[in-house]
């Protein structure tokens, strides 16, 4: 290694609770998407053309996999240990939302009703979210 390298080569180390310094992570994500995704399931049902409903549906499915990753972020990189710690019904929590979003709810149903499931579960997380945040 050259001695230019050597000096310029920074040992800086930063350090969060999650992967990223907070400000990053937001549950809106994932509520907007559901919210996506149950404005489809009503246009869906108020609409017999078959074109329209093939489009809807499979724009329904991709917002229902975005809602799986934005939540599969949070549990899986912005929640850690003490969060399951202070909220034990957190992982629980997680598995069902996103249960909810796939084959046997909105990714696989167009009965709006699955829609407000998922926002239900989506409004919890973000509940417990931003009270990780207060503290």
């Amino acid at each position: 290694m050259g001695l230019l390298t050597s000096i310029l080569r920074t040992n800086l180390e930063a350090t969060a609770h999650c992967d990223l310094p907070c400000g990053v992570y937001d549950p809106a994500q994932a509520r907007i998407e559901a919210e996506s995704v149950k404005a489809i399931q009503e246009k869906y049902q108020g609409n017999e053309d078959p074109s329209f409903r093939e489009r809807a549906i499979q724009i329904k499915e991709e917002r229902s996999d975005l809602v799986k990753h934005h939540l599969w972020v949070l549990w899986t990189d912005y929640f850690k240990p003490p969060h399951f710690e202070k909220y034990p019904q957190l992982h629980e929590l997680f598995n069902k939302a996103t249960k909810a979003a796939g084959a046997t709810g909105t990714k696989g149903s167009n009965d709006p009703k699955t829609g407000d499931e998922l926002l239900g579960y989506i409004g919890e997380i973000s509940d417990i979210f931003w009270e990780t945040k207060k503290g």
